[in-house]
């Protein structure tokens, strides 16, 4: 097939030396009909597809992709999304792989000789439970019911106990990976059957047989089969969804229903992906902050953590009596101060860098500030933003400008403390009460009286 004719998309996931020394995947790919959608390839991240990019078919429908994987395993290709995998297929992709298909309204067929021992097991595995898919996934119009459906879901699944019979690759990560995408790609099928709108629904003791095999806690004893497959997350949620029904538990909203479905799951980042799933839904810091009290401890993973403060950051209101940011950074000397250490004190925070002007016009104020409060509960706080190249710079700034308060480093302009605060410019002066409530985020600088003024006044409730 000569690029010519082809829409390529090329892809640069990464610039490594290493991942460049590999061959890239190239995609030559068709549509049967001659729609003009637009074609997507996903990467799987924890469980969920990430799109890397799109390609718009030529007037024959001939698209393609040529990309360096950031992994050898699942991808997805097609004209779906993450919310709606309508007409989504899976490929499993490594460095030199190619891939030629043919895409039609239900399927997809695979061209010439040039595909991957991977892919061709994968279409095998389509072909049987594309009956199901249809049904379960991409059910809109078919009107089908749980009447036609569970025989045919105990019947392939009967089938797919076989399946593997004679079909080993010589890819051993593969051999051993294409139980778990048959595991999920089956319990998928079961779980969205029973959780989207059908004609007629059964009872719980009108299920097939297959589902008293379907535990959220097998799927979940690490994170592995969850985060592997492109829908992992959602499969999970609706196995407990099912799980629930069938123990005669309803659904609960809030910390309960946290609770609820944690209790399906044995694997604690995976109970951190659904506490945050639920925390997703909440509208308020009192309700983000009760959860995390409970539930914080199963946030454990990076992506997690920023996930987390994605949430909460919309939340946040500043106003005063809340509650203040728990920071915690070094000082001069490597001491590590947090705000929880000056309980009992107004704090005033000054966030600053050497190399900014303004920052260093309000010097001369602090140091006055800080003469005039003596011996008031007030502890002054300079927190630098500077990056961590210039900490030398930093300290001798300190030694030469004889600085006194407390100098903290926070490492850098990109610093928790600056982002939770939404701190674009500076200096910038925050105020906290003597419990680490907010008294204000945008407080006056020191070269106006009235910040002496509001701090006194604190000290003095």
């Amino acid at each position: 097939m000569k690029l010519k004719f082809l829409f390529l998309t090329i892809i640069a996931l990464t610039t490594s030396s290493k991942l460049f020394a590999q061959n890239p995947v190239q995609i030559t790919a068709s549509f049967s009909s001659s729609r003009k959608t637009a074609v997507k390839l996903f990467k799987v991240i924890n469980g969920r597809t990430t799109e890397i990019a799109n390609a718009i078919p030529a007037i024959n429908g001939r698209f393609g992709f040529l990309f360096y994987p950031e992994y050898d395993g699942i991808y997805v290709i097609g004209t779906g999304n993450d919310l709606n995998p309508n007409q989504n297929n899976l490929f499993y992709f490594k460095g030199g792989d190619q891939l030629d298909f043919t895409i039609s309204d239900t399927s997809y067929v695979l061209n010439g000789k040039l595909n991957s021992k991977e892919n061709i097991v994968l279409k095998q595995w389509q072909d049987l439970t594309n009956p199901l898919y249809q049904k379960a996934i991409n059910f809109m119009g078919k009107n089908s019911t749980f009447k036609d459906y569970f025989p045919l879901q105990e019947e392939i699944v009967a089938k797919s106990k076989k399946f593997l019979a004679g079909k080993a690759t010589g890819n051993a990560k593969f051999d051993k990976q294409i139980k778990d995408i048959m595991e999920m790609d089956l319990t998928n099928f079961a779980t969205n059957f029973l959780n989207t709108p059908r004609s007629a629904h059964p009872s719980v003791k009108e299920y097939s047989e297959f589902y008293n095999t379907l535990k959220a806690s097998k799927i979940a004893q690490t994170t592995g089969k969850v985060y592997n497959y492109p829908y992992g997350q959602k499969v999970l949620l609706s196995l407990v969804s099912v799980n629930m029904r069938q123990e005669g538990k309803a659904y609960k909203p809030g910390l309960e229903g946290i609770e609820t479905f944690a209790s399906y799951v044995p694997n604690d980042t995976l109970k951190g992906d659904i506490t945050l799933d639920f925390i997703s839904r909440y509208k308020t810091y009192n309700e983000y902050k009760e959860a995390m009290n409970l539930y914080g401890k199963y946030i454990l993973t990076k992506a997690q953590k920023d996930k987390s403060e994605a949430l909460l950051l919309p939340l946040l209101t500043y106003k005063t009596g809340t509650d203040a940011f728990q920071f915690s950074y070094p000082d001069k000397d490597g001491k590590t101060i947090s705000l929880a250490s000056l309980k009992n004190k107004v704090v005033l925070v000054d966030v600053w860098a050497t190399w900014c002007g303004p920052c260093k016009a309000e010097i001369p104020f602090l140091k006055q500030l800080e003469k005039d409060v003596e011996g008031q509960p007030i502890q002054i706080i300079s927190l630098s933003t500077d990056n961590p190249k210039d900490k030398e710079k930093w300290l001798k700034m300190i030694k030469d400008e004889n600085l006194g308060g407390l100098q903290l480093f926070a490492n850098g302009p990109g610093n928790e403390f600056s982002k939770y605060y939404k701190i674009n410019a500076i200096p910038r002066f925050l105020v906290f009460d003597k419990n680490g409530k907010i008294v204000t985020v945008d407080s006056p600088r020191p070269s106006n009286p009235k910040l002496k003024e509001l701090l006194l006044a604190e000290a003095a409730k």
